[in-house]
């Protein structure tokens, strides 16, 4: 009877492949949510419609563009049992000219989502190679789009697994507040976040909203990241101006691990 076969390898392999990534995406975890020193966020933009507009924009970019994310996370983070006193470090990466995978459809089957992340991982790794560990990293491609009027833009993500995010937002300074909304909350499903919106994108009582404990409950007046809009009513809501009006809810902290005080 033969127990070694050439099936049994390739099984054996799998496994094994299986498990090593098993153990790195909890250890990537631990340290991600263990903040005890910044976690590096670095911003890749890319031309997402080859337009000479969007490129004279990408251009135009600076780290200072980002600043609001890192005042944002630390103003938040002092209402929490934080280790580190500065969370995030967001710098500016280069520019990156192929674009992303895209995402399966909505209601695609498990296989098709993984083998899509899988390649999105390996897509990430192709276009901005280098030899530093991703285990406290986060890399956010922001795919820069025309600002064109009624136009709608794709739905941006964020992957725990791998710690990247992918953003679509307009390349326009009078959008630039509400682009950081966007890119915060991509971020922070990097880190364990989960969205806090209904299927209208309304925000969720109670750890929707930005002020869960507010009488009358409505109007709300700040938004929680997690929801990125202010709720008006059970059933209306509009987006924040920009991430000083936005905060982290208990049930965000929790999921990123950030201990009550």
């Amino acid at each position: 009877m033969r127990i070694f076969t050439f099936k049994n390898l390739r099984i054996l392999i799998l496994i094994s492949v299986l498990g090593a990534v098993l153990l790195y995406t909890q250890d990537q975890r631990l340290v991600t949510q263990g903040w005890y020193k910044p976690l590096e966020v670095v911003i890749f933009p890319i031309n997402a419609d080859s337009s000479s507009s969007v490129d004279q924009y990408i251009d135009s970019l600076s780290v200072k563009n980002f600043a609001d994310i890192d005042k944002f996370i630390k103003r938040e983070s002092e209402k929490y049992d934080v280790v580190s006193s500065t969370p995030t470090s967001t710098t500016l990466g280069k520019r990156v000219s192929i674009l992303p995978p895209k995402p399966p459809g909505s209601g695609s089957n498990p296989l098709a989502i993984a083998f899509w992340s899988m390649k999105l991982r390996w897509w990430a790794m192709q276009n901005t190679p280098d030899d530093k560990s991703n285990k406290h990293r986060v890399r956010i491609f922001v795919l820069y789009h025309d600002d064109k009027p009624n136009q709608k833009l794709e739905h941006s993500l964020g992957i725990q697994k791998g710690l990247l995010g992918i953003v679509h937002a307009f390349a326009s300074n009078e959008q630039a507040k509400q682009n950081n909304i966007v890119i915060a909350h991509e971020l922070l499903h990097t880190v364990g976040a989960s969205d806090k919106y209904d299927a209208y994108g309304n925000p969720i009582s109670p750890d929707g909203l930005g002020e869960p404990k507010l009488s009358p409950l409505y109007p709300q007046k700040r938004a929680e990241i997690m929801a990125g809009t202010v709720a008006s009513s059970k059933t209306q809501s509009h987006m924040a101006r920009s991430l000083k009006t936005c905060v982290v809810g208990e049930k965000t902290a929790q999921e990123i691990g950030w201990q009550p005080n």
